[in-house]
């Protein structure tokens, strides 16, 4: 924990408890999470209404400072300083890509995307939000991963965030893998997942009997290995092994490529460019530059 949160303490709004973090450096809470990393968070007035890790919470930015509903501190020490990248240093990080990239428009995405931050998710969580990506477009994503917590997820008690944009509306933890293999194949199906169901029903059974174990996915150094130790599940492909092992193992080096990034590679950089360029930060590399490309397209 960072000397900078030692001042942190509980604040209450009602007998709603909240924190105020003041932080160094570029934070930028709407870039990060409306970049297409996750998909439980929406934007109510002026604060980010998610479930993140089976809890309920609210976050607003006012300038250099995030506050953040129905978490206390001992909340913020234990979960959301590291959950939101607040405990990363990415002035060193971005020092280190521009070491290794001086393309142009890679240092202009940089200085754009400054404050976009990768968030550590739940990495089940992650694999089969990614699977759920494949030919789809974000609000159907959101209403997939929406029904399958509404059916299979645990409720959360949201009585104290009424006024924080959760009045009316019910909120549920995403499902356990054992909780999507019990419910079986044609019911995963009965939520729209479309042929995806067959790929949510084979990583969950993988999930449950060993085959994918996170910790040991987690200890894999090379990036070749955890992808093709990823690709075990039927249905994920290299993307979305990348984007699951970037958004949801805490790994830095996947460089996930689709359509977007694609026309990145070709429209702004050499043709035998490679993304390893980057180094083991090339993901937030790929996140400064689909920032880019979908502000300046």
């Amino acid at each position: 924990m960072s000397k900078f949160f030692e001042n942190i303490k509980t604040e209450y709004e009602g007998e709603l408890p909240f924190v105020r973090v003041r932080y160094e450096g570029a934070y930028n809470l709407d870039k990060t999470l409306d970049c297409g990393q996750c998909f439980r968070w929406e934007k109510v007035n002026d604060e980010w209404l998610g479930v993140a890790l089976g809890r309920l919470i609210s976050i607003k930015q006012i300038d250099n400072e995030l506050i953040i509903y129905n978490a206390t501190k001992e909340d913020f020490e234990n979960i959301w300083c590291h959950y939101f990248a607040l405990d990363e240093d990415y002035d060193k990080i971005d020092i280190e890509l521009l070491e290794n990239c001086q393309n142009p428009t890679f240092v202009q995405a940089l200085e754009q995307g400054k404050g976009i931050r990768i968030l550590h998710q739940d990495s089940w969580e992650a694999v089969c939000s990614f699977i759920i990506s494949q030919n789809n477009n974000i609000p159907r994503i959101k209403k997939i991963i929406d029904a399958l917590s509404f059916a299979l997820g645990k409720q959360i008690d949201a009585s104290a965030m009424e006024n924080h944009g959760a009045r009316g509306r019910e909120f549920y933890s995403f499902p356990t893998p054992d909780a999507i293999l019990s419910a079986g194949e044609d019911f995963i199906f009965s939520l729209k997942t479309g042929f995806r169901a067959k790929y949510i029903m084979d990583a969950s059974q993988k999930w449950c009997d060993g085959t994918i174990n996170e910790e040991e996915l987690k200890q894999i150094e090379t990036l070749d290995e955890a992808l093709a130790y990823l690709c075990r599940v039927k249905g994920i492909g290299l993307k979305v092994a990348s984007c699951a092992l970037l958004f949801g193992f805490e790994r830095y080096d996947p460089f996930p490529i689709d359509v977007w990034m694609k026309r990145v590679l070709d429209k702004y950089f050499e043709k035998d460019f490679n993304p390893s360029t980057f180094g083991k930060y090339a993901g937030i590399a790929q996140q400064y530059l689909f920032d880019f490309e979908r502000n300046n397209a």
